[in-house]
């Protein structure tokens, strides 16, 4: 830690250039990547602007939880359906385990209502909002 204060006294420029790539690398990615949605904001979404959720994740995630009303359309399968997504000129929210593969679809669809679920389902779960399970096996009563 010493060093890094020497270097950054001794070399101020260098720093400062370095400091600026860095704030320019993260607005960067952060505006390629889509905007943003929090979890909280997403239910209001969806009936302001009858916003439509793509959940990018494998069946079987999606099966073991998901966000009411999404649709699943895995990741790998995203460019078959690209043209149908772009059609329905309503606003997409695309959410994945993290929010990193849905910044990418996001983007891959090109439209200006684009969004991502800011953090993914992890971030949805730990606000404590609820999924939806579809696909379990019921036990004979």
């Amino acid at each position: 830690m010493e060093r890094w204060l020497q270097f950054m006294s001794a070399h101020p420029i260098l720093f400062g250039i370095m400091a600026t790539l860095i704030v320019a690398f993260f607005m960067l990615e952060n505006h390629r990547s889509g905007r943003k949605v929090s979890p909280q904001a997403l239910g209001g979404l969806m009936q302001r602007e009858n916003a439509v959720v793509i959940d990018l994740r494998d069946s079987k995630d999606f099966k073991e939880g998901h966000i009411s009303g999404s649709r699943n359309i895995p990741f790998s399968r995203l460019n078959d359906h690209l043209a149908e997504l772009r059609e329905s000129g309503q606003p997409m929210v695309f959410v994945c385990n993290m929010g990193q593969v849905a910044g990418n679809a996001a983007q891959s669809l090109g439209t200006p209502n684009c969004y991502r679920l800011d953090g993914g389902i992890m971030n949805w779960k730990s606000s404590g909002l609820p999924l939806v399970k579809t696909g379990a096996k019921r036990s004979a009563a």
